[in-house]
C-alpha cells in the first residue's frame, strides 16, 4: 500500500463516523420531541400495573393453557402499541401489566382486552360520525339519515328491566357472576324480538356490563357502543376476531382523512367478501367485550384476499386505537374492568445515580491502566470509549422516541459491560502491535500487520457475545431482556467504533515521527526486548558460525 492511500483511507474512517455521529445527535435535537434524555424503566421512574381476572361464562377456574395464550397475544399487543420494558405476567387466574411511565391512560388501553367478534347490525341508533366501511375502488353513497333508537334510555317505570334470579343464600361471588351473565343472555341474547326491542330500551350503557365478553357468538345480542352514546340489536357472529390477520392506520392523503385498514385470514377473507357483497348499504359491528367498537357502513363488496378500508371522522390517535383494538383484541378468554394503579419507583434516580457512579468509576481506573500501561494508546483508548458513549448516548435517546425503549437498571448493566468489551477490543488489537514488535518490526510496519491478526480475532470474539445476547433476548423476558438488547446493541457499536474510530487513529500514529516515539507510545520497552532478541540471536550465529570455522 503506497503512503498516500493509506493515509487517506484513516481519513476516510474519521470522516464516516463523524456523520454518523452528526446525523445522529440532528435527530436528537431537531426531529420528534426533541428531549435529549433517554426514557427510563419502571425500576427507575416508576410506572402503572393493571391487574387483568379472567372470566368464564360458567363461573370455573380458567385453564392455565388459555391463560398463557392471552398472555401472549397481549404481549404482543404491548410490543404493537410501541411500548417498552413492559412485563406481563401470570399471577393465578390474574394477568398482572406493568407499564413504565406516569401515562395510566396507555396502561388502561392494554387491559380492555377481550373476545372480538363482527356481527350483522340489525337495528342501531347511529352517531353523528358515523363511520363507514368500503372496498379501496369502491365510491360511498350519499348518507342516510339514522335510524332512531333509544340512547343511554333509564330504566321506564312502565317496562321494569328484568329481576335477575336470586343467589343461594350461600352463593359463591363465581356463582352469583354466573347467575348474572345467565340472566344478561336471557334477555339481550333472545331470539324473541319482543324481548329484544325490550332489552334495547331498557339497556343501561352506563351500568357495569356482566356480559362483558362472555356472549354467545351463535345468538343475537343487544350491546352499547363503547361511548355508550349508542344501542344496537346485532345478528349472530359471522366472522371471529382471531380471522383479523393485520389492521394498521394511515393517513389518505388523496382523501385528506385517517382511515384503518383491515385485511383477514382466508377463511375470515372469504366470509366477508360474501358477506360485503350481499349486505352493501348495511352496517358491521365490530364488538369487544360485547361492546361495539365500531360499526362501518358497508359501501361495496370487498373481494376475497383485498383490504377493507374503515373511513370516518379519525384523528390520528382515534384511528390508531381502533387499529390497535382490531388487531389485538380477541383473546381465548375474557376479562373483568382493569383498574390501573401506580407503582412507585423499586430504585429511583438514587440507584440510578449510584450505578452511573460506579460505572463511571470502574472506567475511569480502566482509563488510568490503560495510560499507564500503554501510554499513548491508552489516550486513543480513552478518547474511542468516549466517542462509543457518545454514539451509544444518542441511539438510545432515538430508541425511547421511536419504538419506546425504556432505559432501566439491567439495561445500564449491559451498557457498561458493553463498553468494557470495547476496551477488551483495544487490548487485543494494541497486544497484537507489541507481538509483531517483538519480532522486530518498528511501530509504522507492526501495525497494519497486528491490525490483520487482531480483527479476525476481534470480530470472532464480538459474534459469540452478540449471539449470545440475541440468544439471550429471544428466551429471556422482563428486565433481562433489556440487559440483552443492550449489550448486543454495544457489541455492535464495539465493532464500528474500533473500524472506523481506533485503527485509523492507530494508523494516523504510526505514520507520525512524534507518536512513533518510543518515550511517547509507550512502546520503549517492547522494542527494547527485540532489540535484545536480535543482538542475541547475532551472538548465536556469531558463534555458531566461529564453532564452524574451527571445525
Amino acid at each position: 500500500m503506497a503512503p498516500s492511500s493509506g493515509a487517506v483511507r484513516p481519513a476516510r474512517s474519521l470522516v464516516i463516523f463523524g456523520l454518523i455521529v452528526a446525523a445522529l445527535y440532528a435527530l436528537v435535537f431537531f426531529t420528534g420531541d426533541k428531549s435529549p434524555t433517554p426514557k427510563l424503566g419502571i425500576d427507575l421512574q416508576g410506572g402503572t400495573r393493571v391487574t387483568l381476572t379472567a372470566r368464564t361464562p360458567d363461573g370455573s377456574k380458567p385453564s392455565q393453557d388459555a391463560l398463557r395464550r392471552a398472555q401472549g397475544i397481549i404481549e404482543t399487543r404491548v410490543n404493537g402499541l410501541g411500548v417498552s420494558g413492559s412485563e406481563v405476567v401470570i399471577d393465578g387466574d390474574n394477568l398482572v401489566i406493568t407499564v413504565p411511565g406516569d401515562d395510566s391512560s396507555q396502561a388502561r388501553t392494554l387491559g380492555q382486552t377481550a373476545r372480538l367478534y363482527i356481527r350483522p347490525v340489525v337495528s342501531s341508533a347511529a352517531s353523528s360520525n358515523a363511520q363507514s366501511a368500503k372496498a379501496p375502488a369502491a365510491t360511498p353513497p350519499a348518507p342516510t339519515p339514522p335510524a332512531p333508537a333509544p340512547q343511554n334510555r333509564p330504566f321506564p317505570a312502565q317496562a321494569p328491566a328484568p329481576t335477575p334470579a336470586p343467589a343461594p343464600a350461600e352463593a359463591t361471588p363465581a356463582d352469583q357472576a354466573a347467575a348474572e351473565i345467565a340472566e344478561a343472555k336471557k334477555t339481550r341474547q333472545s331470539t324473541d324480538p319482543a324481548v329484544q326491542q325490550q332489552a334495547m330500551a331498557t339497556l343501561n350503557c352506563d351500568a357495569a356490563d356482566p356480559l362483558q365478553g362472555n356472549d354467545d357468538p351463535t345468538l343475537p345480542l343487544v350491546a352499547c357502543s363503547v361511548e355508550g352514546d349508542a344501542v344496537y340489536l346485532l345478528g349472530p357472529s359471522i366472522i371471529d376476531g382471531q380471522e383479523i390477520a393485520d389492521a394498521s392506520s394511515a393517513f389518505n392523503s388523496q382523501q385528506s382523512r385517517h382511515e384503518v385498514s383491515l385485511s383477514f385470514k382466508s377463511g375470515g377473507s372469504n366470509t366477508w367478501a360474501q358477506f360485503t357483497a350481499a349486505n352493501i348499504g348495511k352496517q358491521a359491528a365490530f364488538t369487544l367485550d360485547s361492546k361495539v367498537v365500531s360499526a362501518p357502513v358497508i359501501q361495496g363488496a370487498t373481494p376475497a384476499g383485498s383490504a377493507t378500508s374503515i373511513t370516518g371522522s379519525f384523528t390520528a390517535a382515534s384511528a390508531k386505537e381502533l387499529a390497535n383494538t382490531l388487531k389485538y383484541g380477541s383473546l381465548p378468554l375474557s376479562f373483568q374492568s382493569s383498574e390501573a394503579e401506580t407503582v412507585s419507583a423499586t430504585l429511583g434516580l438514587a440507584s440510578l445515580q449510584a450505578g452511573l457512579i460506579a460505572g463511571a468509576i470502574g472506567l475511569v481506573l480502566v482509563l488510568l491502566y490503560c495510560l499507564i500501561y500503554y501510554r499513548m494508546l491508552g489516550v486513543l483508548t480513552a478518547l474511542s470509549l468516549i466517542l462509543s458513549g457518545v454514539l451509544v448516548y444518542a441511539i438510545m435517546v432515538l430508541l425511547g422516541r421511536y419504538i419506546g425503549f425504556t432505559l432501566d437498571l439491567a439495561g445500564i448493566a449491559g451498557l457498561i459491560i458493553g463498553i468494557g468489551m470495547t476496551a477488551d477490543s483495544f487490548v487485543v488489537y494494541f497486544e497484537r502491535i507489541k507481538d509483531e514488535m517483538r519480532e522486530g518490526r518498528s511501530f509504522r510496519s507492526a501495525v497494519p500487520r497486528g491490525w490483520e491478526r487482531a480483527r479476525r480475532t476481534i470480530l470472532s470474539g464480538n459474534a459469540v457475545s452478540f449471539i449470545a445476547a440475541a440468544v439471550l433476548y429471544i428466551l429471556a423476558v422482563g428486565q433481562v431482556r433489556g440487559f440483552a438488547f443492550t449489550l448486543g446493541l454495544t457489541t455492535i457499536l464495539d465493532v464500528i467504533v474500533v473500524f472506523l474510530v481506533t485503527h485509523p487513529l492507530v494508523h494516523l500514529a504510526s505514520k507520525s515521527e512524534f507518536w512513533s516515539r518510543p518515550s511517547v507510545n509507550g512502546l520503549g520497552a517492547v522494542q527494547q526486548v527485540a532489540r535484545e532478541r536480535k543482538t542475541a540471536a547475532a551472538t548465536s550465529r556469531t558463534a555458531a558460525s566461529a564453532q564452524a570455522k574451527e571445525s
